[in-house]
């Protein structure tokens, strides 16, 4: 099984210092819908990893990421693309949970889900903790520049074997050839 994780503010959708608390606030950044529909014709399963820490806050409800996730498919869906699964950390920055990122707990889930070793499997970020979690696991970590990838790419931080893509979709074009 071919399978991709990746996290969803900065990476699929435009992201938000004040986060992203409804659909109208969610805009995908431009050929990431695409991407992922092309990485479904080429066979991949494609997860959403994704730390939603405004619900911890009090932000917004699970209702309304309900709501936002819902536009993200129904976007998806328009361009031929779909995800696997979507998973998420509710819990806010402060939480001593196993599932926030940079924490390896959401990725356990998804091998655990999908039973399979995530020795690998490509995880797509923008922030230092996306790519530290999947590669507390095993995952190859792909930094894209969007989002906060800019200011990620300078930390010295970053696992050793990063790959740095502008964007999803030149991550995309480069696995599927």
């Amino acid at each position: 099984m071919k399978l991709i994780i990746l996290d969803r503010d900065g990476v699929i959708n435009y992201d938000s210092e004040q986060f992203i608390k409804s659909p109208d606030e969610w805009k995908p950044i431009p050929g990431s819908l695409e991407a992922i529909a092309r990485l479904n014709q080429w066979g991949w399963r494609v997860v959403v990893a994704s730390n939603q820490s405004g619900i911890g806050r009090g932000l917004f409800g699970m209702d309304m990421l309900n709501a936002i996730n819902e536009k993200m498919v129904k976007s998806l869906a328009q361009v031929g693309g779909r995800l696997d699964a979507i998973f998420f950390c509710p819990h806010s920055a402060d939480s001593t949970c196993e599932c926030r990122k940079p924490q390896p707990g959401l990725f356990r889930q998804i091998g655990e889900r999908f039973n399979v070793s995530l020795a690998g499997v490509p995880c797509v970020g923008d922030s230092l903790r996306d790519l530290v979690a999947g590669a507390a696991v095993g995952c190859k970590p792909y930094l894209v520049l969007t989002g906060k990838g800019l200011k990620t790419r300078e930390d010295p931080a970053l696992p050793e074997d990063t790959l740095i893509y502008p964007d999803l979709a030149t991550v995309v074009a480069d696995l599927t050839g």
